[in-house]
């Protein structure tokens, strides 16, 4: 698979968060999550609970988690239902970094592959239960990795997506990736049934009070830099974007 410029700008930003206690704490306070996951993301601990008590695993089913990053959210829920996991992310970076992590939290029962949100390489009707957390925007459309996602489930598998909207679809001051996200619109027509798209205002407050930490903190190092330019840029567009929650059953 052809490297993009998308997977080597991750596999930088994956790079420059690598060691950062600093970065992981103010993640790890303002959103209630296990500071050992390391998480990259900026779902909610009590988020991540409502993800697996909507993906209703069964024991020893197969999840995937679809640009699962560093790995943290799905070898945690896989942990939990006792469940196996495949990740797949375009960055090879943040999956060196997911190995080791599940190795100890989630030993034989989880692997790791590059692949992409439209192209994952798994094989048709393969999952139980299905995740992606904040990514499906990346996809070129949306629909096209949600078509990808109903190939690879099971029927009767769960599908779970958290990801952002526009609160005005026509706001040009949102970008256009998340305007183009309709998870109401476009799970349908990917032939999934039981769609649930719902507004998240609590993980949204959670995540305000993520970037105004950020911005206090001290320039350390490169991951809370990064941090503090993330804040900028969300906080720039802030009440034009809401926080979405959506569930769908193959």
């Amino acid at each position: 698979m052809t490297k993009s410029l998308d997977a080597e700008y991750f596999d930088d930003w994956y790079a420059n968060i690598a060691e950062s206690p600093v970065r992981d704490a103010i993640i790890a306070r303002t959103l209630d999550v296990p500071a050992d996951l390391r998480l990259p993301g900026i779902l909610t601990g009590p988020g991540l609970a409502e993800v697996g008590a909507a993906l209703r695993l069964p024991g020893d089913g197969l999840l995937l988690d679809i640009a699962c990053g560093r790995g943290g959210y799905g070898i945690e829920l896989a942990r939990r239902a006792q469940a196996r996991l495949v990740g797949v992310d375009f960055a090879a970076v943040a999956l060196a970094a997911a190995v080791p992590l599940a190795a100890e939290r989630l030993p034989g029962r989880a692997e790791f592959r590059v692949g992409t949100l439209t192209e994952t390489g798994l094989p048709d009707d393969c999952a139980d239960g299905l995740m992606c957390i904040d990514a499906v925007q990346f996809a070129a459309p949306p629909l096209a990795a949600l078509n990808e996602f109903r190939r690879l489930l099971k029927p009767g598998g769960r599908l779970v997506l958290t990801c952002w909207d526009a609160a005005d679809p026509a706001d040009e001051a949102v970008p256009a990736r998340i305007r183009g996200v309709d998870l109401a619109r476009d799970l349908p027509l990917a032939g999934f049934t039981g769609v649930e798209v719902h507004n998240k205002p609590d993980w949204r407050r959670a995540e305000r009070s993520l970037w105004e930490e950020a911005l206090e903190a001290p320039e350390d190092d490169a991951a809370v830099r990064a941090l503090q330019d993330e804040a900028r840029r969300s906080l720039a567009t802030f009440d034009s974007m809401r926080r979405v929650f959506a569930t769908a059953t193959a």
